[in-house]
């Protein structure tokens, strides 16, 4: 019969079961433009790329030139 090596602590334990309790993904609301988005995560507003109020893409310069 296996036995683990090491006891597994109660805060690592209650961390892997956790997971299946995020139902609803949580909205942030970007600072510079107001636009409602995912956390973590880059969106689009007006052809450009943003992610933690700062402009990582910029497609309206693009299509100007």
């Amino acid at each position: 019969m296996a036995h683990p090596k090491r006891k597994i602590s109660k805060t690592r334990r209650d961390k892997r079961r956790t997971h299946y309790k995020a139902a609803v993904p949580t909205i942030a609301k970007d600072p510079t433009t107001g636009e409602m988005h995912l956390y973590h995560r880059a969106h689009w507003h007006e052809g450009k790329l943003y992610y933690r109020g700062r402009i990582l893409i910029d497609k309206t310069e693009e299509a100007a030139a």
